[in-house]
């Protein structure tokens, strides 16, 4: 027969895993993923969700590196290709490609696409090193060496959000300046 437990019983329980669940998140609070060669890390908390590359439909008089839009549950999403808007080749299609969609609180609707995911990082395991000049970008948080020696950056999305290149997806032409 199975043990009887009060109700303070279970919500005292209840409540010291939910703490430890949360501690094992703090720690594991950075998203790994793959542009090119480049590994990247996000905060957790800055990514609402990642998803399977969706059907995107093209928009004309765009940007190269924009992909266009996807409907995701009923609600549209602007798509970036992440490697392209760093001027490398864009990500070629693929089984292991993914959209990381931005936590509403940085930007409404807008997900960018990279080659492949790498699971959750902890922090602690990575050594800060200083940022090339040439890696230098506002949404650049920070270059990292992992145990391993290969070099990671941090991406910060509430930085590249608010980047006027990553907001301005549109073609001016001579035409629309006249």
């Amino acid at each position: 027969m199975a043990r009887k437990s009060s109700l303070r019983e279970f919500q005292q329980s209840l409540a010291l895993r939910l703490r430890e669940a949360a501690s094992r998140t703090t720690a594991l609070s950075r998203l790994g993923f793959q542009v090119g060669e480049d590994k990247w890390l996000v905060n957790l908390s800055d990514v609402s969700e990642v998803i399977p590359v969706p059907k995107v439909i093209p928009v004309p008089m765009t940007l190269p590196w924009y992909r266009g839009v996807a409907n995701i549950r009923g609600k549209l999403y602007s798509i970036a290709d992440f490697a392209a808007y760093q001027d490398q080749p864009p990500i070629g299609p693929g089984m292991e490609r993914r959209v990381i969609l931005v936590a509403e609180r940085l930007i409404e609707g807008s997900g960018f696409m990279v080659s492949r995911m790498l699971g959750l990082h902890d922090p602690a395991q990575f050594t800060p090193e200083a940022l090339a000049p040439e890696a230098s970008r506002p949404w650049i948080k920070g270059a990292y060496r992992d145990a391993g020696g290969t070099r990671w950056y941090e991406l910060d999305l509430s930085g590249l959000t608010r980047d006027a290149r990553f907001l301005e997806i549109g073609i001016v032409t001579a035409a629309a300046t006249t």
